[in-house]
């Protein structure tokens, strides 16, 4: 059984990341039950701790805790300055006073600020996080210019976009609009990279007829995936509260959450992967990660914490053997069950937060 092979990976533009990556969402944002905050001291061990373990791609955004995210990074960038790391920062939630998050020269403000929070001069890579571009595309022709312009004059490296999603339980005709809607706008931004929520639970998308990975491989973009272990459903343990609190994180419009049903269908339907794979501690952890990053060999994951342990197991499940073609059939077949047992419950959307 091979290992798995955890060397850099390149996502274009001469971007070259771990396998594994940090997304900085949970940095200022409220957690668990009693809403308390992850300290600023126990996110900079975290960033120190993946760093150390190979992490070189470190993802934020300006709404990450309301810029909070974005300042604590630069303060960790500022510690390490011979560390040879790529940013990763994104732009479209924050709208200030400004009537859009893309109007006029807000990108361009926005990125001005994202880089005095980080302490640094260029930007990897720059995304475009929301498909939002005002009333019939407003302001979609002056957020292309602006992205260009910025990597053209070398302070971006790659640009982004945010890639095809629909929530669990979507229906057809929601993800033929949302292959349609990203197919449009594919073409006119022409983006580096996807930035894009995917998981064993993320309902199928087929663009051109193909997946995502064979189509973001056919025309050389690259990928990144968040949200690999469905906010800690897929590790066994439950899904960690991931509800914003005010001025924090933006989810986008329409997303939905699992009800306490479907919830319990993911974990009920997790069963056979035990039973084939064994119930140690980290073992399904390692099947939602592997099954993600052996999808392509021009995609990387990132993955949040709330601790140095969280990461220390993540990272760990990558020190293993791969997957073999027989083992990823397994997986996929028990979550294609489980995601048709999800389309067939009822579902529930999440009480949007008034946007900045």
């Amino acid at each position: 059984m091979s290992a798995f092979d955890s060397t850099k990976r390149h996502l274009g533009q001469g971007l070259y990341a771990h396998p594994l990556g940090v997304n900085c969402g949970a940095i200022g944002v409220a957690e668990g039950p009693k809403q308390t905050q992850v300290s600023d001291g126990r996110a900079l061990d975290g960033l120190r701790r993946a760093v150390e373990l190979g992490a070189n791609l470190l993802d934020t955004a300006d709404c990450y805790g309301a810029g909070h995210a974005e300042r604590l990074l630069g303060r960790f960038l500022r510690e390490h300055p011979d560390e040879k790391l790529l940013t990763s920062s994104k732009v479209g939630h924050v709208r200030g006073s400004a009537p859009h998050a893309y109007a006029g020269r807000h990108i361009h403000h926005q990125f001005q600020q994202t880089l005095e929070n980080l302490y640094i001069e260029e930007l990897d890579l720059y995304t475009l996080d929301s498909w939002d571009f005002g009333p019939q595309d407003r302001y979609l022709g002056g957020a292309i210019e602006q992205m260009r312009t910025l990597r053209e004059v070398g302070a971006v490296r790659a640009i982004g976009m945010r890639g095809p999603y629909v929530p669990y339980g979507a229906t057809p005709a929601e993800r033929d609009a949302c292959a349609a809607r990203f197919l449009y706008l594919f073409r006119m931004i022409k983006p580096n990279i996807i930035w894009t929520r995917f998981n064993a639970l993320t309902p199928v998308i087929t663009l051109e007829g193909e997946d995502l990975f064979a189509f973001t491989a056919r025309h050389g973009v690259g990928v990144i995936l968040a949200a690999p272990l469905a906010h800690g459903l897929l590790t066994g343990r439950g899904p960690r509260n991931t509800t914003p609190s005010p001025g924090s994180a933006v989810r986008p419009a329409g997303a939905r959450i699992l009800t306490p049903e479907k919830a319990t269908s993911v974990t009920a339907g997790m069963q056979p992967l035990r039973v084939h794979f064994g119930n140690e501690p980290g073992a399904l952890t390692r099947l939602a990660l592997l099954f993600c990053l052996q999808r392509a060999d021009h995609c990387a994951a990132v993955v949040g914490f709330t601790s140095t342990a969280q990461l220390e197991e993540n990272f760990g499940c990558l020190s293993g053997p791969a997957l073999t073609a027989t083992e990823l059939q397994v997986i996929d077949t028990a979550f294609a069950q489980i995601r048709a047992d999800i389309e067939h419950q009822p579902r529930r959307r999440v009480p949007q937060p008034a946007r900045t």
